[in-house]
């Protein structure tokens, strides 16, 4: 008789290697949406089996139908603040619209978010299943390759239509927020590239000098101009921002549902949040107008609670 978990097991493993195998081949174009698409069966089949293992059923209550890879993430991952369910759901979000919103414009966007992924993929199987993923392939595979000259929110404004446009500068911006915010490797892999200045040119990557009979002056930028540089946080970034700093500092709101949707609504009602250019942006495609925020704004509201964590909400709803 077959074993159904085993057989999820070797099923998981092959979505695996496809997912990698897709990513790291340049000429593919598609291959950040091919990568999410298989990564993603690949965490549902090693989940599943899991809870299989646990004598768990993985079929919803009177069907025959399975369970999503949300669900089974619920129930195998259930503190929602982990560093490892936030990167799933990140990606499943991804996975999700990536047929019009994810390419290759901003594939060093999403790299950190990926290449935490595999990692997180590969702890877990052995922490799960006892299975070594190097015996499948050897470990410099597990390192993904990308392009790191991701075009500027200027360029992309340029290539793309407004509303595509503005889906991938503010997919992106979503990602570096919640990076900030969830200090975990198990949520992205951070990616740094550091500049320093020597004297000795042959250590150097390049040179820059000062030519004196320059048409162009150095300018020092005061002010960044672009709003999506300057409000990054969408409004469900501010929730996420504003709970986990919370959570970090052990501050406790006098709202048992904690800072929700609800709360938020009345902070921007009562402080009339939109009208103050310092902390909301908004954004206007045709019809169509949202808002963005800024961290000043995110900081604005936690040095709000800070001074009265027990009475806070009880004084948005008063004065509503």
């Amino acid at each position: 008789m077959v074993d159904q978990g085993n057989q999820l097991v070797e099923k998981s493993i092959e979505a695996f290697l496809l997912a990698l195998e897709i990513y790291n081949k340049p000429t593919i174009k598609y291959r950040v949406e091919g990568f999410s698409f298989f990564i993603c069966n690949a965490w549902e089949l090693m989940l599943k089996s899991l809870l299989l293992k646990r004598g768990e059923s993985i079929y919803y209550k009177d069907t025959n139908r399975s369970i999503s890879l949300n669900d089974a993430i619920s129930r195998v991952y259930t503190d929602k603040n982990t560093g490892k369910r936030k990167n799933l759901e990140q990606i499943i979000q991804l996975r999700n619209t990536s047929t019009h919103f994810i390419n290759e414009d901003y594939e060093a966007k999403y790299v950190p978010l990926f290449q935490a992924c595999v990692l997180n993929y590969v702890n877990e199987i052995s922490k799960f299943h006892s299975v070594n993923i190097t015996d499948y392939l050897a470990d410099n595979f597990l390192v993904l390759s990308f392009n790191y000259k991701p075009l500027s929110n200027e360029e992309i404004k340029l290539k793309y239509s407004p509303e595509v446009a503005q889906k991938l500068i503010e997919q992106a911006n979503s990602i570096e927020v919640l990076s900030n915010e969830i200090k975990s490797d198990g949520f992205v892999m951070r990616l740094e590239q550091k500049l320093y200045i020597t004297k000795h040119q042959k250590e150097a990557d390049f040179s820059v000098s000062i030519d004196k009979n320059s048409s162009s002056k150095i300018v020092i930028a005061k002010e960044l101009k672009d709003p999506y540089n300057t409000h990054k946080y969408s409004y469900d970034n501010v929730i996420e921002a504003v709970g986990t700093r919370l959570k970090n500092k052990k501050i406790v709101l006098d709202y048992q549902k904690g800072f929700n949707k609800f709360v938020l609504n009345l902070v921007i009602n009562f402080y009339n949040v939109k009208e103050n250019k310092k902390f909301a942006y908004k954004h206007v495609i045709g019809r169509q107008e949202h808002y963005t925020y800024s961290e000043q704004f995110v900081e604005f509201i936690m040095d709000e609670i800070v001074k009265r964590p027990g009475s806070f909400v009880k004084n948005l709803k008063q004065n509503r």
